[in-house]
């Protein structure tokens, strides 16, 4: 049949928003962009209608025995009740998926079917940070930290509340099909593309008075010229701030400083480069403002963890449909 088969376990109670988020990515058929696309299934219990929130049901095709095929297994996030007392059955399922070599993930409050599976013992691990105290007592063998979008170990990835759902999937996609297919499908759903998952769940309020989007300008600007050397003392003055001032505001707004948010651009840009030309590596370094290879390869390597060339080989050819659809 071909498609990375991608089952989506719901239980009683599931927010609507964590079910629209992978329906959305992986579900939507997608193949003038990759084809084969994923294959997406929705497996709950029993088949049949099951009820989520805001009194809506969702009608599941399949069981959690049918998860056992899949790929990619997502726990959408559970109620409360759900919370307290995860079905056993899905529990086996998933403990069996991730022996089988498969890839699990959880989205909000689905941590608690990872955890209670046994999977996030010894490692890492994020959910809400509203359950994140009542996460950590439940779960003491698991290293909770509240503040990640997202945690991805490779073979099992957690993911913090509601919109960082976007996020994770994107990341998924990015990591199957690369950044310019995952950004394509990020500007069809009309989102930003992916925030990387160490962002913060919550910044602190920005200050009322200031608008929201006052560095918006300068942002855009810095992302014209990725291939020129860029300061924060440059960025400061061109949004007509202290450089103190600016740096605060900067974190406030995106929860990075500045350099790193830099860096994370350039890093998007020579994926971009990678996948979709044929300007060699050193060609790139100056093109995304590293100046040298020896230097893209080294941060590079650090924020993907592969080489330029391996990512080339990687991603370049399955992201070329994505480019002729722009």
């Amino acid at each position: 049949m071909g498609g990375h088969l991608v089952g989506l376990a719901v239980t009683v109670g599931t927010p609507v928003f964590e079910l629209a988020v992978p329906f959305e990515v992986f579900g939507t058929d997608r193949s003038d962009i990759v084809d084969p696309w994923y294959r997406f299934q929705v497996c709950t219990a029993e088949p049949g209608p099951l009820p989520s929130t805001q009194g809506m049901s969702l009608n599941a095709a399949h069981s959690f025995d049918d998860l056992l095929d899949a790929d990619t297994v997502i726990v959408a996030a559970l109620a409360r009740p759900v919370q307290l007392d995860p079905p056993q059955s899905l529990v086996k399922v998933v403990r069996e998926v991730h022996r089988r070599g498969g890839r699990i993930v959880s989205l909000c409050t689905g941590a608690y079917v990872l955890a209670a599976a046994g999977l996030l013992d010894g490692r890492t691990a994020t959910t809400h940070w509203m359950n994140s105290s009542d996460f950590a007592h439940r779960f003491p063998e698991v290293d909770l930290d509240p503040v990640p979008l997202y945690i991805d170990h490779g073979d099992v990835i957690t993911t913090a509340g509601s919109g960082a759902a976007i996020d994770t999937c994107l990341h998924l996609l990015r990591q199957d099909h690369g950044a310019a297919v995952a950004n394509e499908v990020a500007r069809r759903m009309v989102v930003p593309p992916h925030r990387e998952g160490g962002h913060p769940q919550c910044t602190r309020p920005v200050v009322t008075h200031e608008p929201t989007d006052d560095l918006a300008p300068v942002l855009q600007w810095a992302r014209e010229r990725l291939n020129q050397p860029l300061s924060v003392p440059e960025l400061a003055r061109l949004a007509q701030m202290g450089e103190r001032t600016f740096a605060r505001r900067f974190r406030e707004t995106l929860g990075i400083t500045p350099l790193q948010w830099l860096l994370q651009q350039r890093i998007r840009l020579a994926q971009e480069l990678l996948e979709t030309s044929d300007r060699p590596v050193e060609q790139i370094a100056r093109d995304t403002g590293f100046g040298t290879a020896a230097n893209l390869r080294y941060h590079f390597g650090r924020t993907t963890g592969m080489s330029p060339q391996s990512y080339r080989h990687i991603f370049r050819f399955r992201s070329a449909a994505a480019v002729n659809v722009r």
